[in-house]
């Protein structure tokens, strides 16, 4: 993962910790999810591949975020145009 991957995973990493109020050990997984979804993405350029990895992250980060920082998680994505650096846009 180049540099510049890794300060947008940090970046992303950080908004969200801060939004949603994250523990130390909660922003550790949500930056291991985004990490796994990115190394995807690179993998699976097309844009239907991102929603299917959206849907993915947010099945992983489900299982440690409460219902109220999941709640605020969705509002996030519903409003976010990028994502780790790619356009959400179809």
């Amino acid at each position: 993962m180049s540099q510049e991957v890794k300060s947008r995973v940090e970046d992303e990493v950080k908004r969200f910790a801060t939004e949603l109020n994250l523990s130390d050990s909660q922003k550790s997984q949500l930056r291991t999810a985004f990490e796994k979804a990115q190394d995807r993405m690179e993998e699976m350029r097309d844009k239907n591949a991102l929603g299917k990895i959206r849907d993915s992250i947010r099945e992983q980060i489900a299982k440690f975020l409460t219902p109220e920082q999941l709640k605020k998680w969705d509002a996030e994505m519903s409003k976010a145009a990028m994502f780790l650096g790619h356009s959400m846009k179809s």
